[in-house]
């Protein structure tokens, strides 16, 4: 017998989704909620390394994925120069295995589209619009309200929802999120045939300018710039702003830079980190994903953590025969040294451009590829 027979999921997005699948394929009684209307809403463009590939296999979504997406096994070095001159090409570690892509670009709305469907299809109840606005835990299971009105109890409370996670501020969990120092532009756009990889462009006025393909038809572009207050700006303004950044950039850039016309596919973040101390849980609620641990994508490995989060979670929830501390401590020490050694790395990586210095970026790769090879 699992350790638990029903679980409420909040948050719907990779770690919460995935949580739901394996769960429910398990026999247990799974509710999923989302706050955001629908499936649409739930995030931009994302880059998948191969130990995320790995995860969405064992999720039973890997040829919806690879159908929706962009596979890629080369990542290429360009120059701030007058024809974005390919100085490095190289080859990504495929984390996955040797039988999946080292990388992938894909819509994010799209795989949370294939992962929410994946958790109906095993049985999962999904509901959008909704979240929490009350949690009592006593030792047998947490009382919920929902902002629909309605209640339930659960063996156990899993928080997916994000960086700003509501989970968590509930629970009183005191966690400084902080801004890395740096600021991304993102549009989307479709891809021209020149585009069959990520391309990174370093220098120049920006700290990088990339892309990276979606799709057969799409792409998402990207330039990182020091962080600063954007908030004034008009969509059209935002646009703009991203258009003049981009002419420093050449090669693809200069046909990428054409196809940009809808400020509504434009929008302007911060990188953000924070790494919750352990234990995640707090009785019978536990936190995962964004909600415990966020970086700037530096290393793309924010979206595969959070599955791997899923993963451990699930597994144990099922393989144990009793929620007790002995299951959390397990859960801790799988997930917690992980995770943060992929953030160190990511706010590393930023910190070296922001300071202008030259870091071991290769060896820092190499130890990233070595850990997460191995699976959770």
């Amino acid at each position: 017998m699992p350790a638990v027979n029903s679980v409420l999921v909040v948050g719907g997005g990779l770690a919460g989704a995935a949580t739901a699948i394996h769960l429910a394929q398990a026999g247990v009684a799974v509710d999923l909620v989302e706050i955001k209307p629908d499936v649409a809403a739930l995030g931009s463009g994302i880059t998948l390394q191969g130990n995320a590939l790995r995860e969405l296999r064992t999720l039973g979504v890997w040829d919806q994925v690879q159908a929706a997406g962009y596979a890629f096994d080369v990542t290429g070095i360009r120059a701030p120069d007058p024809h974005g001159t390919v100085v490095a090409e190289i080859p990504d570690a495929k984390t996955g295995g040797p039988d999946l892509p080292a990388a992938m670009g894909m819509p994010r709305p799209e795989l949370a589209r294939i992962l929410v469907d994946r958790a109906t299809e095993v049985g999962a109840k999904v509901r959008f619009g909704t979240t929490h606005t009350a949690l009592g835990q006593d030792a047998d299971g947490v009382d919920v309200t929902f902002s629909d009105g309605s209640t339930g109890r659960y063996d156990v409370v899993v928080g997916a929802d994000g960086v700003r996670s509501w989970t968590r501020r509930a629970l009183g969990v005191d966690l400084e999120t902080r801004s890395v120092g740096m600021g991304i532009w993102r549009a989307f756009g479709p891809r021209p045939a020149s585009v069959t990889r990520t391309d990174l462009y370093y220098g120049g006025p920006s700290y990088i300018a990339g892309y990276c393909p979606t799709g057969e038809d799409s792409l998402y572009a990207y330039i990182v710039e020091d962080a600063q207050d954007r908030s004034a700006l008009t969509p059209e303004e935002q646009l703009a702003t991203m258009k003049e950044l981009s002419r420093a950039y050449h090669g693809p850039w200069d046909e990428i830079r054409e196809t940009l016309t809808d400020p509504s596919r434009v929008n302007y973040t911060w990188f953000e980190t924070h790494v919750l101390d352990e234990p995640w849980n707090r009785g019978r609620v536990v936190l995962i994903g964004d909600a415990a641990h966020t970086c700037p994508p530096t290393i793309a490995q924010g979206g595969a953590m959070a599955l791997e989060d899923a993963v451990v979670l699930a597994e144990l929830l099922v393989e144990r025969p009793a929620l007790d501390q002995d299951l959390w401590d397990a859960f801790t020490a799988r997930r917690h040294r992980r995770a943060k050694t992929v953030v160190d790395a990511s706010n590393q990586l930023a910190q070296w451009q922001l300071d202008h210095v030259q870091g071991d970026i290769p060896s820092m790769m190499r130890s990233i590829a070595q850990l997460t090879s191995q699976p959770a």
